[in-house]
């Protein structure tokens, strides 16, 4: 084999390897981005699953918030697992859309930890109000985390001393329906739980956010 030759079959060789490397760059595989968010979203489906399982009853037992005996264990735990309880599968699809959108970019932006901090706080508020002001109600699913999302990204981007116009137009809007369906609409929704759950985004989007220059 003469000198060309051996060139040109390294060269092809090379061009192989390159081609080779590509591919396995390009190869795609499922990952699992946003822990927090995926985790809320698998337990509300076990949640619901469940739910139509027992009749409601481990709906009751875990899944939902409702006045009850301070001596009661589970009743504290309810505080923070009502989120996951949903009414059916429309409430669940309704509520997971907004989370799965919304929440894997704020939990890649805030961090998982302070993720799960909002999520946490927004669970228990919503949860005392409605057991303090509302006491023969129970409550149940993540509408008032969908409304802190929806606030909270609303505020991802601000600069010094400035209010961002998208962040009013989105609680006019979102917040602004609440009020008015919890005044002139009579159905069975906390609208107050959902105001609760986007005000407490909106707290979190302004003190969280890193003012530009």
């Amino acid at each position: 084999m003469n000198s060309s030759s051996l060139r040109n079959s390294n060269l092809d060789a090379l061009i192989g390897e390159s081609s080779l490397s590509q591919k396995q760059k390009r190869s795609w595989h499922i990952s699992f981005n946003s822990p927090v968010v995926l985790s809320i979203a698998a337990i509300s489906v076990i949640a619901t699953v469940l739910g139509y399982l027992t009749n409601g009853v481990s709906t009751k037992l875990l899944f939902c918030t409702y006045n009850c005996s301070p001596l009661d264990p589970l009743g504290y735990v309810r505080l923070f697992t009502h989120i996951f309880g949903h009414s059916g599968w429309e409430h669940l699809v309704s509520n997971m859309a907004y989370i799965l959108l919304l929440g894997p970019i704020l939990e890649e932006k805030y961090g998982s930890k302070t993720l799960i901090e909002i999520v946490a706080i927004t669970a228990l508020a919503c949860a005392l109000v409605n057991n303090i002001f509302f006491p023969r109600q129970a409550l149940l699913g993540a509408s008032g985390v969908v409304f802190a999302f929806i606030l909270l990204s609303s505020v991802t981007s601000i600069r010094e001393g400035e209010i961002p116009l998208t962040f009013i137009l989105v609680a006019l809007i979102f917040l602004g329906q609440q009020v008015y369906e919890g005044i002139f609409v009579a159905d069975n929704i906390s609208q107050l739980t959902h105001i609760i759950g986007g005000v407490i985004g909106a707290i979190a989007g302004f003190v969280l956010a890193k003012p530009k220059a």
